[in-house]
């Protein structure tokens, strides 16, 4: 076969900087092909060799983080990570970001980050359960803000309400940091038969390859290099790149998947996500060692006259490639007919070991897949440690002048007011298994099993603050948060996904965040038993130079082996003792009361005890499962008296918190020390007997009761002051623009 001859523009070396490659990686591409590439080869290179997809700065240090387990089916490599949750019944769950694409265009955005997710999971045999979201958005005052919320919420609501899948959980924060450059990471969870799970690696040659789903069009061509670059002025320009989602079409797509495998006519199969049609070609080709040969004709195409590299390089949405076994074409065929799906066959697997692409009858693309794989460039980039924050002592913290006020102004604050706004927007019960979801009160999403007493806990979590300060103790307590609202609602954890958000790993403080923080994460999950089995990094989220605060967020999940036995914290009833379970020692560095009370952010973040995380969250899980707990609430943001007025507003009964010490309440009332559980029990002694008998700290610290959220002589909120000040801000700010 001839090469077919192109003819472009600019110089092939010019063309590569364009595509994000840097000189020395086109170099690297003339080394190994020897020759220079086409363009439709060039553009094949930049997208496979871009960050998003490569992972080419951070797989030196992912390659640290635990990945395997006694209930890990399937770890990081496959489309989703998958776990045993017993029964022959296995768990498929992922996290990936959106991020550029929602800064540039928020609703369309953030509603096919939600259909790209799925794919992710459904590819692998499971359907969907769940769907979380972790969202980050820049100062409320800054003049994006606003619109960019409307727009990301709305396109989270429109898409996963449309498909039908449940949006259980997340969390929503605000900070300047991100005013450049918002952060939409988008989770979905899946249920499958542990005995039939789908995989992407090619099997063998000579085996038809089927396109099936929506049309190619134009849209998303070079959304992987794009989310492989930094933000600058001309941003705006890049809404070409942005796809388009079609929920119903997803919908469509999930059931003809889930049909078609199972009639078991499917020998491998992958969705079409970032750098689509080649990314999923080349890694199914590549994982099984064999080649791929497509015919770009037969391509199904919404728009007239596009060309090889269109073709490969759009993200249009909704679309799956599958490697059928021989024969079952048609079967496929009936199967994508019933469901209004465009398909046709487009190629087959070879024995070469090369990617080969014909079009219009000429050879436009004739590459070695290893090059675009296995042997992509690896970089180990310079990187220097975060400098420690000093540790503030008792005396560089003052208390606040009204406690009052300053209660008030924490339960306000954008990051701690109720999200109420944004998740009724959400359909969080359609499917009719969601147990608990954001309006319950529990610290993580609550999901039924279908047919069986079992239910899955979900959460997602990241403080960045934290990692800002320090990444390593950061990201171990990125982890161990999880882990605790895993715990408090009394599911065993099991597993995690994450979603590495952060600046240009090219410089090296950046870098030195991110290895900071993996390194962190890495021994939480080791010290908790809580492997990772699937993940995604999004590096350059900057602009103009100015990166984002690391936020390494973590997507996790437990398994509550009979749901009627579980924990939230809504359930507090008049008259019950709170007992504080864990240790407190004031830790007011890098806190919330630092920041939003104080205007001061610095300081050392709590130090994380993992070992002592184990032993707290082990404790307060078994008091659930025995019965003695009904009302559990982890203790994170704001400390002991946010956690308590959590409680009092989902219980709606008043609450008197007794300080240890007046002189210092600020650290009993503020402080965010780790390890440590906030319950509401009729009698105490159990609680307190079995706290004892694990060599865990526990005392009683207030009493529910009344119409008030108070705490002795500091102050005294009336509960529908407290629910007002909670409840009236983001409806308050997003209301200014009507």
């Amino acid at each position: 076969m001839t090469l077919a001859s192109a003819s472009p523009a600019k110089p092939m070396a010019e063309l590569a900087r364009e595509y994000g490659l840097k000189p020395e990686e086109y170099d690297l591409i003339l080394k190994r092909l020897n020759r220079e590439p086409n363009e439709v080869e060039l553009g094949v290179f930049s997208v496979m060799w871009s960050e998003h997809c490569s992972y080419k700065s951070s797989r030196k240090h992912l390659s640290k983080f635990p990945t395997k387990g006694p209930k890990v089916i399937c770890g990081p490599g496959e489309n989703a990570g998958v776990i045993d949750i017993g029964d022959g019944q296995a768990c498929i769950f992922k996290m990936e970001s959106h991020n550029h694409p929602s800064y540039i265009e928020p609703y369309q955005g953030a509603a096919t980050g939600v259909g790209g997710i799925m794919r992710d999971v459904f590819t692998m045999g499971a359907r969907p359960v769940a769907l979380l979201n972790a969202l980050r958005f820049g100062d409320p005052s800054h003049p994006k803000t606003k619109r960019l919320l409307a727009g990301v919420v709305a396109g989270i609501g429109g898409y996963g309400n449309c498909v039908g899948v449940p949006t259980v959980a997340g969390e929503t924060e605000f900070h300047p940091g991100y005013n450049g450059n918002i952060l939409v990471n988008a989770m979905c969870v899946g249920l499958a038969d542990a005995d039939k799970i789908f995989y992407s690696a090619a099997p063998a040659a000579g085996l038809p390859v089927v396109y099936f789903g929506s049309k190619t069009g134009r849209d998303g061509i070079h959304g992987a290099t794009m989310a492989s670059a930094e933000f600058d002025e001309d941003s705006e320009e890049k809404r070409p790149t942005v796809q388009v989602g079609d929920p119903f079409a997803e919908k469509l797509l999930i059931e003809a998947t889930l049909e078609l495998m199972a009639t078991g006519a499917v020998a491998a199969i992958q969705d079409m996500g970032a750098a689509g049609l080649t990314s999923s070609s080349v890694e199914m080709a590549g994982k099984g060692g064999v080649g791929i040969e497509l015919d770009l004709d037969a391509v199904p195409q919404r728009e007239e006259g596009m060309s090889a590299y269109e073709m490969m390089l759009s993200e249009s949405q909704e679309r799956m490639l599958a490697i059928l076994k021989p024969g079952r074409e048609a079967e496929g065929q009936r199967i994508f007919e019933k469901w209004g799906l465009d398909a046709a066959t487009i190629g087959m697997t070879t024995d070469t070991g090369r990617i080969v692409l014909k079009h219009k009858g000429q050879v436009v693309c004739d590459l070695p897949l290893s090059p675009l794989s296995d042997d992509a460039p690896l970089y180990d980039r310079p990187h220097v440690a975060t400098p420690k924050a000093p540790r503030l002592t008792v005396h560089e913290v003052p208390p606040p002048a009204d406690y009052g006020a300053a209660v008030l102004k924490l339960m306000s604050t954008p990051n701690m007011a109720s999200k109420r706004w944004i998740w009724e927007q959400y359909d969080r019960h359609v499917m009719a298994d969601t147990l608990d979801d954001s309006s319950t009160g529990a610290d993580a999403g609550v999901v039924r099993v279908h047919g069986s007493k079992k239910a899955l806990a979900v959460t997602s979590d990241c403080t960045p603050r934290y990692v800002f300060a320090d990444p390593y103790e950061g990201g171990k307590q990125v982890v161990a948060e999880a882990w605790r609202n895993l715990t408090a609602v009394g599911a065993d954890p099991i597993a995690i996904t994450d979603n590495l958000n952060f600046g240009n790993p090219e410089r090296p403080e950046i870098m030195g965040q991110i290895v900071g923080a993996i390194e962190g994460m890495a021994e939480a999950c080791r010290t908790l038993d809580f492997p990772v089995v699937s993940g995604n990094v999004s590096l350059y989220n900057e602009t103009n130079g100015v990166a984002i605060p690391p936020t390494p967020t973590v997507g996790a999940v437990g398994l509550i082996p009979d749901y009627a036995v579980r924990a939230g914290f809504s359930g507090m009833k008049d008259g019950d003792v709170l007992v504080l379970i864990g240790q407190s020692h004031g830790e007011l560095g890098a806190s919330l009361y630092l920041r939003d009370v104080l205007g001061r952010e610095e300081g050392a973040p709590p130090p994380v005890d993992l070992a002592l995380e184990k032993k707290t969250g082990d404790l307060v899980r078994g008091l659930i499962r025995s019965g003695a707990v009904q009302v559990a609430h982890d203790l994170s943001d704001g400390g002991l008296a946010c956690a308590a007025a959590d409680m009092a507003l989902a219980s709606n009964v008043g609450v008197d918190l007794a300080p240890t010490s007046q002189l210092h309440a600020h650290l009993f009332l503020f402080g965010e020390d780790q390890a440590r559980y906030l319950v509401a029990v009729g009698d105490p002694k159990a609680v307190l007997d079995a706290a004892q008998a694990a060599g865990v700290h526990a005392s009683v610290v207030g009493k529910a009761g009344g119409e008030d959220f108070r705490s002795h002589d500091l102050f005294n909120i009336p509960l529908a002051k407290l629910r007002e000040a909670n409840e009236g801000w983001l409806p308050g700010y997003m209301g200014e623009t009507a």
